[in-house]
């Protein structure tokens, strides 16, 4: 539930008491971002605005605000305002070690001093807990076992309103209850006995409420088109040569290929769980390569991966699927014959398709709505042709997933069927998400009439 930085990357701060409205609020914001009234992301290197009780604190390159002692009984940074009363908070956490079951790293609401507050914990025996916080005195409102390790980001939210309090993990409610404990207070990041990274805070005066369609949680990544206009390949490439595969080739580095076409893999339909044409390591590149069919899953990125250049002839279950990493792009090449999408996104982070070309597809690209784990996914799509396309981008707003897009040119449409940006409900694994709208937001589907033209 982030929006923008402000210029100069200072945290953003308004007052909230008990008798401020968001409907008064608005008068200095605008309107898609009424309700916010602290973000901050770090990325300026430091934590201005805060103020710090205990640990060992530090921004790195990456803009992560850190704390490394793990020796610390309870270190803790706090921000905001003593009277903020009905509010949401929410941050990432990372845990990096636990010292003990019970060591912690997590997100603190309406602390009234730097002992008695609510507070969400992650906890070293991989629970999540909702506690009321008063000195030694820990009380956990509600918990659960979500297997909670290091080096894995989570979305934390506490929400208060009145004295019913909230916590979700991931945009799921692990607890909730009454509790009179404290009425007001500032925001914390705590740890104890423990070590962890922390990201993206945000406060926002909703309270007990999430909106039908959040701003996102964390700062929508910035598209930065070229300074001249690079056009998406005119027509699809002539392959070298052809090779039939008879299993996935692993790639690690740069594997270039030529513009070989390479076809084989799977039964190029739509069934799940095919075998990938490519498994790219974290941090690989491919490139030069056309895919031909049947091509199975396509190409699967572990992690961070780069494609340049590369072409699907005929999208079997997906083109290309991004599982582990935090930020992958998608450079030049194109796509057709997708049935369903071509490009799907079932890790974190933000995916950037640039200079590409889609024809006969159902989506171009679309965060994952009931995976295992409910990130929260970016895309950024700039510069790209679509032909014959349902959707370009499908989305699940309730994550605060967002989807920006620059110089897109729709092709034989001339009664602009084509969505721009489908906003879904992501729900739990074996569940299916519900469409709930599509459309510019300027939270969630960032775009305006100019950046659409249609042929």
């Amino acid at each position: 539930m982030q929006q923008r930085r402000l210029s100069g990357r200072r945290p953003l701060l308004l007052a909230v008491g008990a008798g401020v409205t968001v409907a008064a609020l608005a008068a200095g914001m605008t309107s898609a971002f009424a309700a916010t009234i602290f973000s901050d992301d770090f990325t300026d290197g430091d934590t201005s605005g805060w103020s710090k009780s205990g640990g060992t604190w530090t921004v790195d390159g990456s803009g992560v605000l850190n704390q490394s002692n793990a020796g610390s009984e309870l270190a803790r940074q706090f921000a905001g305002q003593t009277s903020w009363t009905n509010y949401s908070v929410q941050a990432r956490v990372r845990p990096a070690s636990f010292g003990s079951s019970s060591a912690l790293v997590g997100l603190a609401a309406r602390s009234s001093s730097s002992t008695k507050m609510y507070r969400l914990a992650l906890l070293g025996s991989g629970r999540a807990e909702l506690q009321a916080v008063n000195g030694s005195s820990v009380t956990a409102i509600g918990s659960a076992s979500l297997g909670v390790g290091t080096g894995t980001w989570y979305t934390l939210r506490i929400e208060t309103s009145g004295s019913t309090i909230r916590g979700f993990v991931n945009g799921t409610q692990i607890a909730s209850g009454s509790n009179s404990l404290v009425g007001a207070g500032r925001i914390g990041l705590v740890t104890a006995y423990a070590s962890g990274g922390f990201d993206d805070v945000l406060v926002d005066s909703s309270g007990g409420g999430t909106p039908t369609t959040p701003p996102p949680t964390t700062t929508p990544p910035p598209t930065t088109p070229p300074p001249t206009t690079t056009p998406p390949p005119a027509g699809w490439p002539t392959p070298t040569a052809s090779q039939k595969v008879d299993a996935t080739i692993p790639v690690s580095g740069t594997f270039d290929g030529g513009l070989k076409r390479y076809y084989g893999i799977g039964d190029g339909g739509q069934s799940e769980s095919q075998d990938p044409m490519f498994e790219l390591a974290a941090g690989a590149t491919l490139r030069n390569v056309i895919i031909g069919a049947p091509a199975g899953d396509g190409v699967h990125c572990e992690g961070n991966c780069t494609l340049i250049n590369v072409w699907w002839e005929d999208v079997g279950e997906d083109a290309a699927t991004f599982r582990g990493g935090t930020t992958y792009t998608v450079d030049g090449g194109g796509a057709r014959s997708a049935s369903d999408k071509v490009f799907q996104h079932n890790g974190s982070g933000t995916v950037y398709i640039k200079n590409f070309r889609v024809e006969n597809a159902g989506k171009l690209y679309r965060a994952c709505g009931n995976c295992s784990t409910s990130y929260q996914r970016h895309v950024v799509i700039d510069n790209v042709i679509v032909r014959n396309t349902d959707a370009i981008a499908g989305i699940n707003t309730n994550w605060g997933d967002t989807a920006r897009f620059t110089r897109i040119t729709i092709v034989g449409d001339p009664d602009r069927e084509t969505s721009i940006c489908v906003k879904y409900k992501g729900v739990p694994k074996g569940s299916e998400p519900t469409e709930i709208g599509e459309g510019a937001d300027g939270v969630n589907c960032l775009y305006s009439p100019s950046d659409i033209t249609y042929q």
